[in-house]
């Protein structure tokens, strides 16, 4: 288990450390023009606490979630309706038990309404966390519990009903695994990350080209250096063999490293990412990989105005090549941004959070509904519960 704490630990750094520094950096703060509106804020019981993941959305509008702590104590599975009325879907129990605990991951939508998500607790003797789904009633099941994997990212569906995802522990190294899980709840280990120059902890959700190839991030290995000699993080390709291709490795320097979050693809192939270190003023960055595994960095964080640290959610991207996404420090209040990144790499600040009952920290990524409005979850703040929000903007 020690190694589980210590990616806990790090992460838990990474968000509780980040400060603004004097560096400045040409930026457009846009924040008094975008509309923003918190939708619900949370209570811890019976509602919830600490929401670290994306979320969904539904063709009606509904918004659901996760949160970390809360609810009967181990966190709930939640849903916002377009009015902002909160309604706790299943609440995780006081102990940790078969069912799991601490789901720390987005959800995603399955047939018939079904929400399928991870814990990163319970689930049996173990401990190691489970694959869940919960039916519209509410009813939970658990489709998987993993012995000794420790699941922290979202999950993604194909055609065929199958479930693919990552874990930061577990497989034939201890260093982390590809999965996935066909519709009857098998478990099959597609890759067992091995460390080192091959990555290791991977934390963020996989991306799926048409042709089967898987792609995702590592936040350590696959280099040397960083995080005592863990390495900086990596790109890496599953193809539908079972190869495994490392597409580029963060040296720590301006390139970037800990690559918590998962990557988007657009239709040209080329994959976006964020880091949450690294970059010209060490405070994470915006990067392109194309084809050929060319990296680009697309903007360097300073600390200041402009945000700093992108956290566990992807970028989104639109139609004009607009790239949208939030860091949980930095900003005007150092409490964390909402931004736009465009396609002359100039960042426009949509939002900047005050720590107040604006929320603060939003360590989750954006979605984007049909009209352009962005969607996210902070981890503290709201009122005096401090214990995150749910929020709408309008850029």
């Amino acid at each position: 288990m020690s190694h589980n704490c210590s990616i806990f630990t790090l992460a838990l750094l990474f968000v509780l450390t980040l400060q603004p520094i004097a560096v400045s950096q040409q930026v457009a703060d846009r924040s008094r023009r975008a509309h923003y509106q918190v939708l619900y804020r949370f209570q811890n019981s019976p509602d919830g606490s600490q929401p670290w993941a994306d979320l969904v959305r539904d063709s009606a509008g509904n918004l659901y979630g996760t949160t970390y702590q809360g609810g009967a104590n181990m966190g709930t599975v939640f849903k916002v309706d377009s009015n902002g009325k909160e309604t706790v879907l299943y609440t995780f129990p006081n102990s940790v038990g078969s069912d799991g605990a601490k789901p720390f991951s987005p959800l995603i939508l399955g047939n018939a309404g079904n929400l399928y998500g991870t814990t990163a607790a319970g689930g049996g003797a173990f401990d190691s966390g489970t694959v869940f789904r919960i039916n519209k009633p509410g009813t939970e099941t658990v489709v998987y519990s993993f012995h000794g994997q420790l699941p922290v990212s979202g999950l993604l569906r194909d055609a065929a009903g199958n479930l693919f995802g990552t874990t930061v522990t577990g497989g034939d190294s201890g260093n982390g695994t590809v999965f996935q899980l066909d519709k009857s709840g098998k478990e099959t280990v597609l890759y067992s990350f091995a460390g080192g120059t091959d990555g290791s902890a991977p934390h963020g959700r996989l991306v799926r080209d048409a042709t089967g190839n898987l792609f995702g991030t590592t936040s350590t290995g696959a280099g040397s250096g960083c995080y005592g000699g863990q390495g900086c993080g990596s790109v890496f390709k599953l193809d539908r063999t079972g190869k495994k291709t490392v597409l580029h490795k963060f040296s720590g320097g301006k390139d970037g490293s800990l690559p918590y979050a998962g990557l988007i693809r657009d239709a040209a192939g080329n994959l976006y990412g964020t880091t949450s270190e690294g970059g010209a003023f060490d405070k994470g960055t915006v990067f392109k990989l194309d084809r050929a595994s060319k990296q680009t960095v697309l903007y360097n964080f300073t600390g200041g105005k402009d945000g700093a640290g992108p956290g566990y959610g992807p970028v989104v991207r639109d139609a004009a090549g607009n790239l949208y996404g939030t860091t949980a420090g930095g900003g005007a209040f150092g409490k964390g941004t909402v931004f736009k990144l465009d396609a002359t790499g100039r960042e426009i600040v949509l939002h900047s959070f005050a720590g107040g009952s604006d929320g603060e920290q939003p360590v989750a990524g954006l979605i984007r509904d049909a009209v352009g409005n962005f969607y996210g979850t902070t981890l503290f703040g709201g009122d005096a519960a401090n214990d995150g929000v749910v929020f709408k903007i309008t850029p």
